[in-house]
């Protein structure tokens, strides 16, 4: 029973510490993916709990403690990347501080959405996954690997057209253009 309680100490760690060390990142290297920062605090706190109940428990139980750590870091992760990443939400928190709580959807489809975009080819091509010749958007060859990394783990995991993200081809993404159009 410590070692769960150890794992749960550790996950309180880790939530306390992540936020201070997301501002410091954004301060000293603003370029360093929130993910990166996240996955340190993560081995710090799992490392920090783990050697202090090592030394001060005699049955201390690794594994036990771990898996209620890796379950809450699982959970906090997934929670932060929904609240950093997700257009919906981004949407959501614009309308509501909107004056009368209100967008035209002409303006969340032709203004907000193609910044978000906009926002997320910066970052491929920071990344080096894409390079851009002149309107358009080419993989390069890393972004070529991982895309077919991508592709075998969704093969894997079972998950096909998942909508907005699927256009395995470009007839695919036009037939969605062509369809957003008529509507």
């Amino acid at each position: 029973m410590s070692s769960f309680l150890v794992g749960l100490l550790a996950v309180v760690l880790f939530v306390v510490i992540s936020a201070p060390m997301q501002l410091l990142a954004q301060r000293l290297s603003p370029s360093t993916p929130p993910v990166v920062i996240l996955a340190l605090a993560a081995v710090i706190a799992h490392l920090t709990t783990t050697l202090v109940a090592a030394i001060m428990l005699p049955a201390f139980e690794y594994w036990a403690a771990t898996s209620m750590f890796c379950f809450g870091t699982i959970v906090y992760v997934q929670g932060f990347g929904a609240v950093l990443k997700s257009i919906s939400l981004r949407i959501l928190l614009d309308l509501t501080r909107r004056p009368g709580g209100k967008i035209d959807l002409e303006e969340i489809s032709m203004q907000q959405i193609p910044h978000i975009f906009a926002e997320r080819c910066d970052i491929l091509i920071e990344m080096d996954m894409v390079s851009r010749e002149q309107d358009q958007f080419v993989p390069t060859v890393a972004g070529r690997k991982l895309a077919e990394r991508i592709a075998r783990l969704r093969r894997l995991f079972g998950i096909g057209d998942s909508g907005l993200y699927n256009f395995s081809s470009t007839s695919s993404w036009n037939s969605h253009a062509a369809e957003r159009e008529e509507n």
